[in-house]
């Protein structure tokens, strides 16, 4: 399963919380989500670092995943 996550744009780390990198499996959804962002793919050597999902990250609670359109009006 391929996982991406997001690049801060000053940093150019992987972005995390609470020192997890937040991942997903949907580089598309991720992108739509956070279009400003850079996305990309991850491997576990990338990581490093406990990982996060991204539907589990306490501000995505209201997010159904997979995303669904009718979600966003």
């Amino acid at each position: 399963m391929s996982r991406y996550a997001l690049v801060g744009p000053t940093t150019g780390d992987l972005l995390t919380y609470q020192g997890r990198v937040i991942v997903h499996g949907d580089k598309q959804e991720m992108e739509y989500l956070f279009p400003s962002s850079r996305v990309v793919k991850v491997s576990n050597g990338d990581l490093g670092q406990p990982i996060l999902q991204l539907r589990d990250h306490p501000g995505m609670s209201q997010v159904r995943f997979p995303l669904r359109r009718e979600d966003f009006p």
